[in-house]
């Protein structure tokens, strides 16, 4: 249900792994996805110097949700849809975006309805888009040393409100009414937050669980 995007490729095209091949225990694997070996955790590594996708000045490895069909998924508003996730940050520079919702189809925009950051000193944030247009809203709600194992889920029901639980806590958002028309997909793993001219410096995340819902 994933096609992963990787921080390598040519300018603004990063190389994408469809699905088909990150299945099973002989998937894919490389310097940015991969199996830790020392504790089973599917770990993102995301430089802070990478290749890009157009619309953006981050590098990042990351899922994309898709369909089990194998085309992109692009689920409505309404009903109820949930990304959960336990994780743990094992390094960041500055700040690296862990989970989020992306605007789908349905307008121009391409921004990110919600993401979901880790600071480098701890702190997680949630950030929600003001409109499809453009500026966010920071909202902080928990802190985690860097290195231990947390847990959030990202969800939208009734069609209007985003739920967010970490670690236990939840708390809920309203979804300004510009983003009805569009349609959402799910996103998780590394995006860092931070770019420069080094390729040591940057964001690794590691997942032990990852799983999305949708009623």
């Amino acid at each position: 249900m994933w096609q992963l995007q990787e921080p390598v490729g040519s300018p603004g095209k990063p190389t994408t792994i469809p699905s088909s091949r990150l299945q099973g225990a002989s998937g894919f694997q490389d310097d940015y996805f991969y199996t830790d070996k020392r504790d089973g955790a599917m770990t993102f590594w995301a430089p802070e110097k990478g290749v890009t996708t157009p619309n953006s000045n981050y590098a990042r490895s990351e899922l994309r949700e898709m369909n089990r069909d194998g085309g992109a998924a692009d689920w409505s508003l309404g009903g109820s849809h949930k990304l959960q996730a336990t994780l743990r940050v094992v390094s960041v520079t500055k700040n690296v975006c862990v989970g989020q919702i992306h605007l789908g189809s349905g307008g121009s925009s391409t921004k990110p309805l919600v993401e979901l950051y880790y600071r480098a000193n701890g702190d997680i944030v949630l950030g929600t888009e003001n409109s499809p247009d453009g500026g966010q809203t920071l909202h902080n709600v928990g802190h985690v040393s860097v290195g231990k194992t947390w847990n959030y889920t990202i969800g939208v029901s009734g069609g209007d409100t985003i739920d967010l639980t970490v670690n236990g806590s939840t708390t809920h958002y309203d979804i300004p009414s510009s983003f009805f028309p569009y349609k959402q997909y799910f996103k998780a793993g590394s995006y860092n937050q931070s770019s420069s001219d080094s390729t040591t410096n940057g964001a690794r995340v590691g997942f032990y669980g990852l799983t999305v819902s949708h009623g």
